[in-house]
């Protein structure tokens, strides 16, 4: 049972970071083929979408126990992203072209490109040390020195948050309320989505700050075991 969870994790997180990688270079390839960043939800759109739903696994795989990463933190980062993506940009086709869009699917992808291909070697147990280096460090372009306050999260998630998701969710509020978006479901309650909508957009820093330094930890505690190795 055990060889077949590994098997499963690592033939899951492949296939995930074998799709961010696609994705990233869709995106950035026609940014260059056609110098505008209005095309991303064009050239990958379809994609993160089917990568974003498959990823509601991973709350299951916390649920079941067969990583050890519980059900919270999970369920908060894929909640978050459905709830911007899937309500919101595969919907309002207005808000599809925004530069708000750009950015969050190349943090998106960028982030994605890093963190599957770690879990997928580490689930079989063959991770090289580079990875580990590529997953928590940011390399200084020049010297190639290690500055351990940089870490690729640090740096794209803030960026994937409030210049990405957050602004567009801001910039959506016009569209869900021309066009009552989920009436049919918001009737049965005393709120619209569009006030749902605005609710959220004042708890999500919130909610993103609990992942955020449970994420700290995470690269705490990992580079800590790390280095303990490399001493011994």
């Amino acid at each position: 049972m055990y060889l077949l969870s590994r098997l499963y994790l690592f033939t899951y997180n492949s296939l995930q970071a074998l799709g961010w990688a696609v994705s990233l270079f869709s995106i950035l390839s026609n940014f260059l083929s056609t110098k505008s960043i209005h095309v991303a939800y064009d050239s990958a759109g379809q994609l993160i979408w089917l990568l974003q739903t498959c990823s509601f696994l991973e709350v299951i795989h916390g649920a079941v126990g067969i990583v050890p990463s519980g059900v919270l933190f999970p369920f908060l980062q894929w909640g978050g992203r459905t709830l911007f993506f899937l309500s919101i940009v595969r919907t309002i086709d207005e808000v599809q072209e925004l530069p708000s869009v750009f950015i969050t699917f190349v943090a998106w992808s960028v982030s994605e490109v890093i963190r599957y291909p770690f879990y997928a070697l580490n689930s079989i147990g063959t991770c090289p040390s580079w990875i580990t280096y590529l997953r928590f460090y940011v390399f200084h372009t020049v010297t190639c020195t290690q500055h351990k306050l940089y870490t690729a999260f640090i740096v794209l998630y803030p960026i994937g948050l409030f210049p990405g998701e957050m602004w567009l969710m801001y910039e959506a509020l016009p569209y869900v309320k021309k066009k009552n978006l989920y009436a049919y479901f918001f009737d049965v309650l005393p709120f619209s989505y569009y006030n749902f909508l605005r609710v959220m957009l004042f708890c999500y820093p919130f909610l993103w700050l609990k992942l955020y330094l449970h994420l700290f930890k995470q690269r705490g505690s990992k580079l800590g075991k790390h280095h303990k190795k490399k001493k011994q």
